[in-house]
């Protein structure tokens, strides 16, 4: 279990903070979009094209507020459910590790 632990923190022992802070912004951001892709996340049942879904992730782990379709007529509450934990992650997940490093 070390040795796995060891493997995972290699690559990050050699990048600095912000690269991290990158790193880990572009993955919330993809993560975020592939599952507001689903069809369980729309009202409707229909999958979501992924530039809306990467649109709606991207704005809501910046915590900008931007949208592109009306959150509360479109999504179902599981997607809902998905852009607040992106908003809580982005925004207090950044603000921890600007803390930290």
């Amino acid at each position: 279990m070390q040795a796995l632990a060891a493997s995972i923190q290699k690559p990050f022992r050699r990048m600095r903070p912000p690269q991290i802070v990158v790193l880990v912004f572009l993955a919330l951001v993809l993560t975020g979009s592939a599952v507001l892709c689903l069809p369980v996340c729309a009202k409707s049942g229909e999958p979501t094209s992924f530039l809306t879904a990467l649109f709606t992730a991207t704005s809501a782990t910046c915590v900008t507020g931007l949208i592109q379709v009306d959150t509360g007529t479109y999504w179902s509450t599981f997607g809902q459910v998905v852009i607040i934990l992106l908003i809580q992650l982005g925004g207090l997940g950044f603000m921890t590790v600007s803390t930290i490093f």
